[in-house]
């Protein structure tokens, strides 16, 4: 049977595994009040992945100033990109939470479905 697993992956680089509801709004909000941009002033950012022990994975990476980066992949070890990253950018924290709770739901296709700039 195919195991599923969530990793976060927060700002200061330590992994969260199966992140609460909680957590990934407690790390959002810290990328959004600036608190976490690294020691040379560039943006901070988290990652939230999901994926199968045998297969699939996806990631939804947040920046402190609203980037946002959707990537599909083949497996755990990023070999094989099933499509070309997709971004948005100045989301705001709502929506960046959003994105993460789809991914937490398993609900990829409404992440797909979101207007994602070319």
């Amino acid at each position: 049977m195919t195991q599923a697993w969530f990793i976060l992956t927060r700002p200061d680089g330590r992994d969260v595994s199966a992140p609460t509801p909680s957590q990934l709004a407690e790390t959002l909000a810290e990328l959004y009040r600036g608190k976490t941009d690294t020691a040379d002033g560039s943006p901070a950012s988290a990652l939230l992945r999901f994926g199968y022990d045998d297969g699939l994975m996806y990631q939804v990476e947040v920046a402190s100033g609203g980037e946002v980066t959707f990537e599909e992949w083949s497996d755990r070890d990023c070999e094989i990109a099933l499509a070309s990253p997709r971004r948005m950018s100045a989301l705001c924290q709502d929506d960046a939470l959003q994105l993460w709770q789809w991914l937490a739901q398993r609900q990829v296709a409404k992440i797909r479905s979101q207007p994602w700039r070319d």
